[in-house]
């Protein structure tokens, strides 16, 4: 028998109504698009995949991921954009017009008081070699990975302050219980 899933409170068998369910992207509002796709499309190596326009409620999405080495992805923006809509792990950047020249404009990070919100994860490789590139790119550490009680886990903030988890698989099959 294949894995079901870890049984806790709470924890309900899923239904044939939800077959084929999948969860496609996380959405974080930006104040300014250039400084936040800088960010993202070098320091994690993401691609925009699409940007969606909505000039009547004066915002911006843009849809980023890191498709594997060789995916195809389709070149016409309809079918690329069913595509962006099927795939896993994709980061949607929202910018609602404006938010960019307003000096003192800044989202909740949803780590400050009053806590909501934590953070989105990346996994990559070789966790030293990542922290020597973010320091490379003078990238915002909360937590390298030899600080504090959970070793081998890095916090790094995007442009916005976001908080970014970042990981090496092959090092936590040892954590929790």
């Amino acid at each position: 028998m294949s894995f079901q899933g870890e049984q806790h409170p709470g924890v309900q068998a899923p239904t044939a109504d939800s077959e084929g369910f999948r969860l496609n992207h996380t959405m974080l509002r930006i104040k300014d698009p250039e400084k936040a796709l800088a960010f993202y499309t070098r320091v994690f190596g993401m691609r925009v995949l699409r940007r969606l326009d909505f000039e009547e409620m004066q915002f911006s999405l843009y849809f980023l991921a890191r498709p594997e080495p060789g995916e195809r992805i389709p070149e016409e923006t309809g079918e690329r954009t069913v595509w962006t809509f099927s795939q896993r792990g994709v980061l949607e950047l929202t910018h609602n017009w404006g938010t960019e020249e307003q000096q003192d404009f800044a989202y909740h990070d949803g780590n400050a008081e009053p806590q909501g919100f934590g953070h989105i994860c990346f996994s990559v490789p070789d966790l030293e070699a990542a922290q020597a590139w973010f320091d490379a790119n003078n990238v915002t550490f909360v937590k390298r990975a030899d600080q504090g009680k959970m070793k081998d886990v890095v916090f790094v903030k995007d442009a916005d302050g976001y908080w970014i988890e970042v990981v090496q698989a092959d090092r936590l099959g040892q954590m929790g219980d």
